[in-house]
C-alpha cells in the first residue's frame, strides 16, 4: 500500500506543513484514527526514500523501501511530543534501525537453507526433504493419520520457533492455513509488501524451520 520503487522517490508527496503534521498527530494520538495515521505516513514516504537511497550496496532498494516503511509505521505508532523531538528525526531513527537490521541478517544470509536440502531420514531410511515435510499430502507415502499427525507437529514447531510474520508468510505459502497453496507474489499482495521481502523473510523461516525440526528432533 505504502511501498513504491526508489527511482519514483521524486514522486512521493512533499512534508506536511508543521501545523498540518501537529494536527494529525494529535487526531491519531487521541482517537487512533487510522486515516490520520495513513496520512502521517504517506507523507513522510520521502524520508524512507531518502534514507534508504545511502545504503546502494543492498541487492534489491525495493525491498530496503518496504522496510523502511516498516520502521516508518512504528515511528508514527509510538511517536509522542513529549519525546521533545520532531516526528522526522525521531522516525529517521526507526527507519534507520529497521535498515540496519536487513543489512545485518542479509550480511549473515550466507548459509540459506534450500526446500531441497536433505533434512533427515524417514522410518525406512529414505532421504527426506524440507519440501516433502512442508508439503505433505495424504496420497503420498504416508497414510491419512500419519500425515495428519505430521503436520499437526510441523504446525506445533512453526508456531514455537516463528515470529509472528514468519508464521503467516510460512503458513500461506505452504497451505497451513486453509489447504490453498500461495505464491510469493500473492503473499506479498495480502500482506502489502515486496515480493523479495517475503522470499527473504520465508528463506529465514526456513533455516529456522530445519533447525528446530533437529533440534525437536521430529520423526520423519
Amino acid at each position: 500500500m505504502f511501498t513504491s520503487r526508489l527511482d519514483n522517490s521524486n514522486s512521493f508527496p512533499h512534508p506536511l506543513s508543521p501545523e498540518k503534521e501537529k494536527e494529525y498527530i494529535d487526531k491519531y494520538r487521541a482517537t487512533g484514527d487510522l486515516t490520520a495515521r495513513d496520512t502521517l505516513i504517506k507523507y513522510n514516504l520521502r524520508l524512507v526514500a531518502y534514507i534508504a537511497k545511502k545504503y546502494t550496496n543492498y541487492p534489491d532498494q525495493d525491498e530496503l523501501i518496504s522496510v523502511g516503511t516498516y520502521g516508518l509505521i512504528k515511528a508514527i505508532t509510538s511517536y509522542s511530543p513529549d519525546k521533545n523531538t520532531q516526528l522526522a528525526t525521531y522516525a529517521s531513527k526507526c527507519i534507520e534501525n529497521e535498515i540496519l537490521m536487513a543489512m545485518r541478517s542479509y550480511k549473515k544470509r550466507q548459509s540459506n537453507v534450500s526446500i531441497y536440502e536433505p533434512i533427515g531420514t524417514d522410518k525406512d531410511g529414505n532421504e527426506m526433504m524440507l519440501i516433502d515435510l512442508l508439503s505433505v499430502d495424504e496420497d503420498s507415502v504416508y497414510n491419512k493419520m500419519e500425515c495428519e499427525l505430521l503436520r499437526d507437529s510441523l504446525k506445533k514447531i512453526i508456531k514455537k520457533y516463528l515470529n509472528a510474520r514468519e508464521q503467516s508468510i510460512v503458513n500461506k505459502r505452504f497451505g497451513f492455513e486453509n489447504g490453498v497453496i500461495m505464491t510469493q507474489q500473492e503473499v506479498a499482495n495480502i500482506l502489502e509488501i515486496s515480493r523479495s521481502y517475503v522470499s527473504r523473510i520465508e528463506k529465514t523461516a526456513l533455516i529456522k524451520l530445519k533447525n528446530a525440526i533437529k533440534k525437536e528432533n521430529l520423526q520423519l
